[in-house]
């Protein structure tokens, strides 16, 4: 008898800066059970990353006709740029009985909530505004102007926060990764997540039935 692991989507969001992305790439990379959900984006790739490693990098028409044929499981404008979840990205982790990571906004999040009513959504808190600046403007990527859009659209999505299902303050990553891989490991072991609980409990009782009534013989 073996008791499958659930599978189901996880979603960290956070402000720019926050760190989610690099929490949710530590967390498929630390447990082989979790596979990351590639986003499909029509901004122009920054230095080091790859189509289909970091983002599935596509134009804005191939974006629109992904919408016309209900292709994503949640998009929305970010600073400008569109961002998006491929459906097949979580139905087939979800079909492989993986849990799927998906690192996307406060918008993408809720969609995905209406769309995957067992989705974990985790929002990461960065330890402090003058913390969250200085992290965007060591990104050499962005000018001053960008900066400022991200800090602004910061405010809207930190007052987002008490909608998610758990928040960690992203205050040193090694402890805040702690934060959440635990929250993911204590899902795994929820009893509503775990669908063959009831079929693995009957095995249980009754090879415990069979025990009993040989020793009784």
């Amino acid at each position: 008898m073996t008791l499958a692991r659930p599978a189901f989507p996880v979603v960290l969001a956070a402000p720019s800066g926050a760190g989610k992305t690099t929490l949710a790439r530590m967390l498929v990379e630390r447990n082989e059970d979790v596979v990351f959900s590639i986003s499909a984006t029509t901004r122009p790739p920054r230095k080091g990353e790859r189509d289909g490693r970091d983002y599935h990098f596509i134009d804005d028409d191939t974006f629109a006709r992904m919408i016309d044929r209900d292709e994503l499981a949640e998009w929305a404008v970010v600073h400008g740029r569109r961002y998006g979840t491929p459906r097949r990205e979580i139905a087939s982790a979800l079909e492989r009985g993986r849990t799927v990571v998906l690192d996307i906004d406060v918008q993408g999040a809720r969609q995905v909530r209406r769309v995957f009513a067992e989705a974990l959504l985790i929002f990461v808190l960065p330890p402090s505004a003058d913390e969250l600046a200085r992290r965007l403007t060591s990104r050499a990527s962005e000018d001053p102007a960008e900066r400022r859009r991200r800090m602004t659209n910061a405010m809207r999505e930190i007052e987002a926060a008490p909608e998610f299902d758990f928040v960690v303050l992203n205050d040193d990553l090694e402890r805040a990764y702690a934060r959440v891989e635990s929250i993911v490991r204590s899902e795994w072991s929820r009893v509503k997540r775990v669908r063959d609980l009831e079929r693995f409990a009957d095995e249980l009782v009754r090879d415990l039935e069979a025990i009993i009534r040989q020793e009784e013989s």
